[in-house]
């Protein structure tokens, strides 16, 4: 029977794992209470990642998070890799599992990016129908993440937050909120974050995500931000972060940062300013 709760994780923060930081993580873990993996980096049959990870799972809830499924594609998900994921989940029982709302595959290709989609009735079906198969065959309901957006679809009917609200409504998913995804996005397509905020049904929100990003120009000069997870967060998305939580309440917070990775005070030192705005509200 599908689990019709969104998240059972704390509201309280938690990071992104990285192997190096195992041990650190067991002794002084401050005010990081859950972690996240990425599903696809332990699709494996055995081996050190997963007895490590099977570890931390008996201390720590776990947050599986795929970017492989390729939700918003048009073609059939991926049976073998629905079944690889089945295994993890049955083998860790996370406190959450979430995906991102884009696609990468096309007919037997798989593209190594997250690409957009337009915002229409019918990319609301197909998004819709392909969530509804990954709960009933992993059995447990998903979080769907809103992206890091870098242009807008002339086809889109409708906003992103409404499209966001219509694919979980008639899918039964929950949502994850990404707020530097929102800041990214913003500034890219020249919106107003807050109002995006205020629009976005956080009723549904079973996640939040805050990462760092890098900063470019396009070809017109005009500001680019690229969502890298890179770097600490900004300070424009920790003031986001805190109107999110004016408006949603706390919710489970992860930092993430995967790339250039930075040893684990630092790390630490992201999760200790999320506590802080967690415990503000």
């Amino acid at each position: 029977m599908l689990d019709t709760t969104f998240s059972h994780l704390p509201n309280t923060p938690g990071v992104g794992y990285k192997p190096q930081h195992y041990s650190e993580i067991l002794e002084a873990p401050g005010p990081v209470s859950w972690l996240e993996v990425h599903a696809e980096n332990y699709m494996g049959d055995g081996g050190r990642p997963l007895a490590q990870l099977g570890y931390l799972a008996e201390r720590f809830p776990i947050s599986v998070h795929g970017v492989g499924l390729s939700i918003g594609g048009e073609g059939a998900l991926d049976k073998d890799h629905l079944a690889r994921l089945r295994t993890l989940c049955d083998r860790v029982k996370p406190a959450s599992f979430s995906e991102h709302l884009a696609w990468s595959t096309h007919d037997a290709h798989f593209l190594n990016d997250l690409l957009p989609l337009p915002y229409t009735a019918t990319t609301v079906a197909r998004v819709a129908d392909h969530i509804k198969e990954v709960q009933n065959h992993v059995g447990r309901r998903m979080l769907l993440e809103n992206p890091s957006s870098y242009l807008w679809f002339d086809e889109s009917t409708m906003s992103e937050t409404d499209f966001l609200f219509q694919v979980a409504t008639a899918s039964g998913c929950g949502l994850l909120l990404d707020v530097n995804n929102v800041f990214v996005s913003a500034t890219n397509l020249n919106m107003d974050a807050r109002a995006y905020i205020d629009a976005f049904p956080v009723e549904k929100v079973g996640e939040i995500h805050l990462g760092g990003h890098d900063e470019d120009e396009d070809e017109h000069g005009a500001p680019l931000l690229i969502d890298s997870h890179g770097r600490e967060v900004v300070d424009p998305v920790w003031a986001l972060y805190d109107y999110t939580l004016a408006k949603a309440g706390p919710r489970p917070t992860l930092i993430e940062w995967d790339t250039d990775v930075p040893d684990w005070p630092t790390l630490r030192a992201e999760a200790e300013r999320a506590a802080a705005a967690l415990a503000a509200v």
